[in-house]
């Protein structure tokens, strides 16, 4: 089915003009408010040409990938407008990515150039000497928070790693600079403006294979772009309700390194000359309520995690939700728990939608002037068809369960040097399969049946079992082991190990060596919330492993 859009080509057809034609129309407004500090588009222009003319000087071109690491912080918008307006491939990493990960990551994009927060350090430090990386830049998080603000968050802000202080120094890797000399520098130095063109690359967006290796997602400038066509198109009755001349005000409590919060809540804000709200730690569940008593929003983009941690918090009470429009929820699917309670303490209806990092990533959506919440992931955006599949790719009858096939201008061009992995998941005439199992009614709501290949989705992030299998099953002593997701109120759900181990009898490995083991070879979300030793999995005669009996028996 496809629903027409008037005109997905109308304004800037890439990233780096949009965010020049916001830094123009709009140099006044704030842009980016975060721990009481504003910076307006003008300021946003300012910094992020002085950041972008600081790569061009140290010789990196157009079409080179520069990876940045880092939180919610200004920096973090700055570095991407830097990195977009430069005509550079902008690579997001998780600033707490674990060392195997990393390496793997930046050696598959070839990034040239790191733009880290400081807590990061250790990681590069660890990784450094075996990658061609010469350029650094290391911010600390109260850089472009003035100079008094700045001083008190870097005094009290919480240390990740053990290692962070020692190595908090720039001097601790070759070729590192500071984020405010590199600033200074590229101020200094000049920006040189380049010719972005709609079909180049704007993003090297990281997910997982079926065989567990991240695979980089190649996004160009026109597929974002029309997703956020798309998404405006789409979100204009909930937009319209704004008050008259009041800008948008958008939460960002997402990680903006990941593509959902990228795109939904950083760059559809500055799209729409709206002020972007960071949180950077949404963890905390009371500075964020805090944080939205102050600064009332519009726009409230999150996962089920995080709108039932915010509507069971005392503190939802303390918060004026009148002047919420938008509250929608993707990345994993919402409980109706969930909706009912967000519905309860707020009176707003949580919305749903669906996308994948591959398709920019909003693919369908339901109306956002629905009284509540329905249950399904909603409509196709405008441009969006969809087809549901059976197993050989064959469009399967009305109201049968099928794998949910994506054709629009948002859809990805491949996987970054992985041909055949590409080839696996687009069909001939164009349509991406995304391995999710879907029915649509007969109002034409697609529901969401089953998840991604025994997907754990950790919040927001995707969790494949056969990656952290592979991890463990390396411990000595480990026979066999199974990872499924175990359903956690904080985070959605979480990683459950299921351990067999060569010898019974033995003590080793103990619940402790394998959790010492995953936090030396896997990033935090990855690492199992539970563990457990069996005789034995539960399979079929074939052989092959029941995930599901292990889900039940959770």
């Amino acid at each position: 089915m496809n629903t027409p859009l008037a005109d997905l080509h109308s304004g800037p057809q890439t990233l780096s003009a949009m965010l020049a034609d916001s830094c123009r129309r709009w140099p006044t407004r704030p842009a980016l408010t975060c721990l009481w500090r504003s910076l307006s588009y003008a300021e946003l222009d300012a910094e992020s040409l002085a950041l972008a003319g600081w790569l061009q000087a140290r010789g990196l071109q157009r079409g080179d990938r520069v990876a940045v690491m880092l939180p919610n912080l200004p920096q973090l918008p700055v570095a991407v407008a830097a990195v977009l307006r430069a005509g550079m491939v902008l690579v997001n990493i998780a600033p707490q990515c674990a060392a195997a990960d990393l390496e793997f990551l930046l050696k598959d994009a070839g990034a040239r150039a790191v733009i880290a927060i400081d807590e990061a350090l250790p990681t590069l430090c660890e990784v450094q000497h075996r990658l061609p990386i010469k350029h650094l830049v290391i911010t600390t998080p109260g850089d472009l928070l003035g100079a008094l603000r700045g001083r008190w968050v870097n005094h009290r802000r919480p240390v990740f790693h053990a290692q962070a202080q020692a190595a908090s120094s720039p001097q601790a890797l070759p070729g590192t600079e500071s984020f405010r000399e590199a600033l200074d520098q590229g101020r200094k130095a000049g920006f040189r403006a380049v010719d972005v063109a709609p079909d180049d690359i704007a993003l090297l967006q990281y997910t997982s294979g079926t065989t567990g290796r991240p695979l980089g997602a190649v996004l160009l400038h026109r597929q974002i772009v029309a997703n956020l066509a798309q998404c405006q198109s789409w979100f204009e009755p909930a937009l319209r309700r704004l008050p008259p001349q009041q800008a948008l005000v958008t939460a960002c409590a997402l990680p903006l390194h990941h593509i959902y919060g990228f795109s939904v809540a950083l760059m559809f804000t500055l799209r729409l000359g709206g002020c972007a709200l960071l949180l950077p730690h949404p963890e905390d569940t009371a500075a964020t309520l805090k944080a939205l008593a102050q600064h009332p929003v519009h726009c409230l983009p999150g996962t089920d995690a995080l709108f039932l941690a915010l509507a069971s918090h005392p503190a939802c009470a303390s918060v004026d939700w009148s002047g919420l429009r938008l509250a929608v929820g993707g990345s994993t699917p919402v409980q109706q728990a969930t909706a009912q309670l967000w519905q309860q303490r707020t009176g707003s209806a949580l919305c749903e939608g669906y996308g994948l990092t591959e398709t920019s990533p909003v693919v369908t959506c339901n109306p956002v002037d629905a009284p509540t919440w329905t249950g399904s992931i909603g409509l196709p955006l405008p441009g969006t068809e969809l087809r549901l599949l059976d197993d050989q790719g064959q469009a399967v009858d009305p109201g049968m369960a099928g794998e949910i096939a994506v054709r629009g201008p948002q859809v990805m061009a491949g996987y970054w040097q992985r041909p055949e992995a590409t080839a696996r998941v687009m069909t001939a005439d164009g349509f991406f399969r995304t391995g999710d199992i879907g029915v649509l009614d007969d109002a034409g709501q697609l529901r969401l049946v089953d998840r991604k290949r025994d997907t754990i989705f950790v919040s927001g992030f995707n969790v494949y079992p056969s990656e952290v299998e592979g991890v463990v099953t390396q411990l000595p002593g480990v026979a066999e082991c199974a990872a499924v997701a175990l359903r956690d109120a904080r985070v959605g759900e979480a990683v459950r190990l299921v351990v067999v181990k060569a010898d019974p009898s033995s003590s080793y490995p103990s619940e402790a060596d394998v959790r010492a083991h995953c936090e030396a070879h896997l990033s935090g979300h990855k690492r199992p919330r539970l563990v457990e030793f069996r005789a034995t999995l539960p399979k079929t005669p074939a052989g092959k492993l029941l995930r599901r009996a292990l889900r039940e028996q959770s």
